[in-house]
């Protein structure tokens, strides 16, 4: 039986026609097949490999934590210099406000986790979430999501959820003393780069404030310098009463982290006691790749010499005659066409070619580009070229 078939029967699948790559290596922007093509990561794996793959700090931090010991106990109960160690990263670039952080396996826990916190906190029940939304495909993170024909199959979810327009100010009137809590991504991902305008946004912390909601904010996507500042809110000058992170903050390796004041996070731990509890959150080898992770963010990323490069990057496809509308936020992108048929064609020629990008789950009329924030100017080029030509070879006059 060959790979192919092997993975096609017996490894859970997600869609009837994956794209069946056979991964031997992958270095900086680049996939190796086992046949030795190499294929430019546009999509840094779906947002995860913002600082590109195998960073050479991100190993480095991996092998030298692997010497020391693997997991050694439930999280929360031992002191463990990796956990430590990112804690004290993020918290150097995080508002005063947010000075607890809670680290878990995924995004999606991240997301259970602080629908568990707003309730908790606050002793209310309803949660109030956004159309187009993509939280995560758990039974709590995939209830205030916002594609409802993902949902129908698996219903009934979590009762006492609504849902809202982006940028619609007149809905936030709906926010009452009955809301716990009002989560939102910072920039909607899968809905294609949906962008909240900064008078939305501003009046919708005021309400939560007004009411006693507590704003949840999910960067599991457009967090970790994708959007070309470290964090997404920081675009709109409001800080979040819970913040989620998830994909590049591990630097390639899985973890999730729920971030609030540490007097909120202080509520998991009585009335009752293990509120909300993980063996293998904060895993060390996992941690000690964060915090690497977030070191080099810190330190190598060039905040206005990215956006410059997102812009020229851009121009390329302005005035193609078959986009039909580009969203950007940093090095976040969305591409519109006529159909959603024309998309599929287009990326899977960029596939044959060697580059990688994808479709959105709840927009099938774009695809998308997160390329690595490494991602240098020429290799930009390249994968302009490579693209345009998909473009054009694929089209059907």
């Amino acid at each position: 039986m060959s790979e192919r078939d092997f993975f096609l029967s017996h490894l859970g699948q997600t869609t009837p026609f994956p794209f069946l790559v056979e991964v031997e290596r992958a270095e900086g922007i680049y996939i190796y097949d086992k046949q030795g093509k190499a294929y430019m990561d546009m999509i840094s794996g779906v947002a995860v490999n913002n600082i590109g793959h195998r960073h050479p700090k991100v190993i480095s931090a991996l092998k030298n934590q692997i010497d020391k010991y693997l997991h050694v106990m439930v999280y929360g109960e031992f002191i463990q210099d990796s956990q430590q160690l990112l804690v004290k990263e993020l918290l150097e670039v995080l508002p005063d406000s947010l000075d607890g952080v809670y680290v878990v396996n995924s995004g999606t826990e991240a997301i259970e986790a602080a629908l568990k916190l707003a309730k908790r906190v606050t002793g209310r029940t309803e949660l109030i979430s956004f159309r187009g939304s993509y939280h995560g495909s758990t039974h709590g993170s995939m209830s205030v999501s916002g594609n409802e024909v993902k949902k129908q199959a698996f219903r009934p979810l979590l009762p006492d959820v609504q849902f809202l327009q982006l940028n619609q100010q007149v809905d936030l009137e709906r926010i009452t003393e009955k809301t716990a809590g009002v989560i939102l991504e910072t920039i909607q991902g899968d809905a294609g780069v949906r962008r909240p305008s900064v008078t939305f946004m501003k009046a919708l912390r005021q309400r939560c404030d007004e009411v006693g909601a507590l704003l949840i904010l999910d960067e599991i996507q457009c967090g970790m310098g994708r959007t070309g500042k470290l964090f997404a809110f920081e675009h709109f000058d409001i800080v979040p009463d819970i913040l989620t992170l998830g994909k590049a903050l591990g630097g390639g390796m899985p973890i999730g982290a729920l971030v609030s004041s540490q007097k909120r996070l202080m509520e998991f731990t009585h009335a009752p006691m293990l509120g909300h509890i993980t063996t293998f959150g904060g895993h060390p080898v996992i941690c000690a790749a964060a915090a690497a992770a977030v070191q080099v963010l810190k330190s190598e990323i060039e905040w206005k010499d990215l956006e410059v490069k997102a812009q020229r990057f851009e121009e390329r496809f302005n005035q193609h005659p078959e986009i039909v509308e580009i969203r950007r936020v940093g090095m976040m992108f969305a591409f519109d066409m006529v159909s959603a048929e024309r998309v599929e064609r287009v990326v899977s020629r960029c596939m044959e070619k060697g580059l990688i990008t994808f479709w959105f789950l709840s927009h099938p009329y774009s695809f998308r580009l997160s390329p690595p924030l490494t991602i240098t100017e020429d290799e930009l080029n390249l994968a302009a070229d490579l693209i345009l030509q998909a473009i054009e070879e694929t089209r059907i006059d």
